[in-house]
């Protein structure tokens, strides 16, 4: 009975194992991955305000940086 479990086991996951296979292969080939023009339309719909806006926010981290290092 104990070699009937294994097979059963090992059929199911080459089974599963292949339908995950499938799956990826299909994902790839759809393009699935691709985002190519995910950063160039997030700088493309990005308004000045918004840019000046994480612009000064890196300044007043770099600042405060400065500021909270002191050499003694």
């Amino acid at each position: 009975m104990d070699d009937w479990v294994i097979t059963m086991m090992l059929g199911a996951s080459i089974f599963l194992g292949a339908i995950a296979l499938f799956a990826f292969l299909w994902a790839i080939k759809n393009g699935q991955f691709d985002d190519e023009e995910k950063f160039l339309n997030a700088s493309k719909f990005d308004g000045v305000d918004e840019l000046n806006d994480a612009v000064n926010q890196e300044r007043k981290k770099e600042e405060l940086k400065k500021k909270s290092y002191r050499p003694e």
